[in-house]
Parts: C-alpha cells; structure tokens; sequence
C-alpha cells in the first residue's frame, strides 16, 4: 500500500500582506501533495491584519503569530516549538512546491545519520531572467545555482526555502540563531548556514542531503531582478558570512564559499559583464 502521510511538519513564515497572492498559492502546493504531511503550520510575523487574514483563510492549517524575536528566524523557531512531527520542513511563502516535494524529503531520510535534507530551488521569474544575471548568482534570489550538485549529494548546508532537519537536531542544539537572518526587507541571510555548520560540528559524522528530485519553484519579482537589489544582496551576504564565520570558525564558516569563488564564480562573473557590455542591460 503506498504511503499517503508523512511525519513532517512544514513551516512557512510570513510578514506582509503583498504576498498573500504567494501565500495561498504556496498552501495549495502543499495540498496538492501525492504524501500529505502530518501538519502545515503557517506562522506570522508582527502582522496582526496578515495574522486574522490567515486564520480565516485556513481555518484546517495551524496558524500562529511570531512569539520569538522578530524576523525569520524568531518566526521559524516560533514553529518549531509547536510542530508535532518527527521531521520539520520549511519553505519560503513566496515559493510553491512540486506534487512530489513531501515524498522526496520523507524518502531521503534512509538512515539515522542523516540529519536534515533540501531540494532544488527553482526561481520563477517574473519577467524572465536578465541577461547580466548568470546561473552561478541565482543564490542571490535564494535559489539553486551553478557549482551545486546536480545528484543527490552530501552538502555543507541547505537554503532556507526548501530544506527540512529532524526533530532532534532543534531538540539538541536549539533553533535558528535570532539576531541573523531576514527581518523585514532587509536582505540579510545565513541563518540556516550557520544552523547547519552547528549542527554537523555537534554530529561530525552526520549528513545533509540534497536531494534535486524535491524541488519547489520561488517567485522572483521584477525588483529583485535590478542591479540595486543584486549589489544590496551580496554586500548583505559578505556581512552575513563574516558573522558565520564569528560564531563557527572560519574554516567550518567558510568552507565551500572558497570552492565556489575560486572555481565557479569567475565564470559567472565573465557572461553577466559580457551580456552588460554587449546589451546594456543593467536596469
């Protein structure tokens, strides 16, 4: 008999009402699931008029306001200390997940090392991709990118809007560092990084998994395509891994980005300044 349930919780977090249109679409994606989880828990931050909205719209799903310290990773924690499953999963508001997203995370978890597992991230572009914007950066609009593994494989750490961990993990070493992350629109990061580095330095021999079958696609509005946006994120990204790097050590902190400036982000950095000079496009 196949299995239809799974014992995951999956958590999304949101804070503003411009996304509500992103919102629902993402909760149908996980109704649409061929493997249901055990529960989806949707929580707000600071957002009193978001929060009665959301209660009334899913009146079946869990619905709770922020209880932590404000932004995502106050609001992640929020959830996890209310989820039931054995596995929790998390995924951006502004996302919306393949049928088979709940199936290939519950099927990676093959043994008890495996501490946590992620998927692909599609971006969904509003207007289509820029021409300057290479592949090898699409980690600035919190996706999947060049120099990633394109099998299933072990990883240092998992993004945010597609990743899952098991229960003990958070039971062990405690949730996401408050102080980091997103709060608000400010375009900060890293949070689940240095969760991660903290969890395989508590579990050397441990693994996270990314599994590139479990994917889920994430909005890209037009704004997030500008230049202003693109140099804002990666300025917010140095300060971010400078601060993993502060809490883990540097070697753990920074580990696979010294792989990937010296081997992929070159090439990158080649196409997106061809199609600059070449188009003009830079708007």
């Amino acid at each position: 008999m196949l299995q239809t349930t799974a014992d995951i919780s999956v958590i999304i977090c949101a804070y503003t009402e411009n996304r509500w249109n992103d919102l629902v679409a993402a909760v149908a994606s996980l109704k649409r699931q061929t493997v249901q989880p055990r529960e989806i828990i949707v929580v707000i931050d600071e957002n009193s008029s978001l929060l009665t909205r959301a209660t009334v719209q899913f009146p079946d799903l869990t619905v709770i306001p922020n209880k932590e310290y404000r932004g995502l990773s106050g609001a992640r924690n929020s959830g996890i200390a209310i989820a039931e499953g054995s596995i929790l999963a998390f995924m951006d508001e502004d996302a919306f997940a393949e049928p088979e997203w709940i199936r290939h995370l519950n099927a990676a978890y093959t043994d008890a090392e495996i501490l946590g597992v992620g998927g692909a991230i599609i971006p969904a572009w509003d207007n289509g991709q820029r021409a300057w914007f290479p592949n090898e950066f699409n980690w600035v609009v919190g996706c999947t990118y060049v120099g990633m593994p394109t099998t299933v494989a072990p990883v240092r750490n998992l993004i945010g809007c597609n990743m899952s961990f098991r229960r003990e993990v958070f039971d062990q070493i405690g949730g996401f560092r408050q102080g980091m992350g997103r709060i608000g629109t400010k375009p900060l990061g890293c949070e689940e990084t240095e969760l991660c580095i903290r969890a395989l330095q508590r579990w050397p021999s441990g693994v996270l998994l990314y599994q590139p079958l479990a994917r889920v696609h994430h909005h890209v509005p037009q704004s997030r395509a500008q230049w202003d946006y693109f140099s804002a994120r990666c300025y917010a990204e140095g300060l971010s891994k400078a601060q993993v790097a502060q809490l883990v050590g540097t070697g753990d902190g920074l580990s696979s980005e010294w792989d990937y400036t010296l081997h992929t982000l070159p090439k990158g950095a080649l196409q997106g300044l061809t199609a600059l000079f070449t188009r003009g496009d830079i708007s």
